[in-house]
């Protein structure tokens, strides 16, 4: 069955003990106004405004190293992430809805649902 995926969001992972703070800088640094300071209610993630045909901004509170990952959004997890092996990526771990991936490269990634609304044209289609 075919499915399609696209990339969803730019995730800032921040390792800080105030996300806020952090939030603010990336706010002013890439002239976007913070859309929600608290997205979950646990301080751990916020989201900076981005037009509505860009990849989202998300800020996350981590444990680990700061770096920066992707996510790719997808109408079907267990498809994408079973194409993303073929291509060499790795199963990481599974946290709440998604799967968190490694790339051969070594660059974590992380495989959600639609984030952004329906997958249209826009999105690449896989069989």
């Amino acid at each position: 069955m075919a499915h399609r995926s696209r990339l969803a969001a730019l995730v800032l992972d921040s390792r800080v003990d105030d996300l806020e703070a952090s939030t603010r800088f990336w706010s002013a640094a890439l002239g976007r106004p913070v859309q929600d300071a608290d997205e979950d209610g646990d301080g751990r993630y916020a989201a900076l405004q981005v037009p509505g045909d860009q990849p989202e901004v998300l800020l996350q509170r981590v444990d680990h190293e700061s770096r920066v990952h992707l996510d790719i959004e997808t109408d079907d997890i267990d498809a994408e992430v079973a194409r993303l092996e073929r291509l060499g990526a790795k199963r990481v771990a599974f946290v709440k809805r998604w799967w968190v991936m490694e790339a051969p490269s070594g660059h974590r990634f992380c495989v959600v649902r639609p984030q952004r609304g329906r997958l249209g044209d826009d999105a690449s289609r896989w069989d």
